[in-house]
């Protein structure tokens, strides 16, 4: 029987060799995902029938406004199996986060239709100002590691 539960630091070994299956998560170590499970107000996993954990995600959120779901993973030779609409459910349905308005994630291109098969919908760039009318969304990042090499170079 599939199991779906929250994810606790002590799950970081699990977490980590999952992550390691996907190129751009590779470099995470586990002491680095305890300490990011133990920062996470809500992770949710999935266990197959085996006990193997096979899906997972982190959901970061204030409670009242944002809830920002991340890192959301299938294990590649389990796709196609329902566990991620198993996972996303659980997220969607989890206690700690009946009183958030919406969640909010970021996927690739690709991924916009299994979203869209589990109720997300696409949020455009152009949204309602309180003073009227509507301006355009830009998504940015900050990196230490790209201001620390600036810094270094005056």
């Amino acid at each position: 029987m599939t199991t779906v539960r929250d994810l606790t630091p002590e799950d970081a070994p699990k977490l980590t060799a999952l992550y390691e299956e996907y190129e751009w998560w590779a470099d995470r170590e586990v002491d680095d995902v305890r300490k990011a499970l133990a920062g996470t107000e809500v992770a949710v996993g999935v266990e197959a029938p085996s006990g193997d954990l096979v899906a997972a995600a982190r959901v970061l959120t204030d409670y009242t406004y944002y809830a920002t779901v991340f890192d959301v993973i299938v294990a590649a030779d389990r796709r196609g199996e329902g566990f991620g609409e198993t996972l996303v459910e659980a997220v969607l349905d989890h206690p700690d986060l009946q009183t958030v308005p919406g969640l909010s994630l970021l996927c690739l291109d690709g991924l916009v239709p299994f979203y869209e098969s589990v109720g997300f919908e696409v949020y455009g760039r152009e949204f309602e100002v309180p003073e009227g009318g509507t301006e355009e969304l830009v998504r940015m990042t900050y990196s230490h590691a790209d201001a620390e090499s600036s810094d270094a170079e005056s």
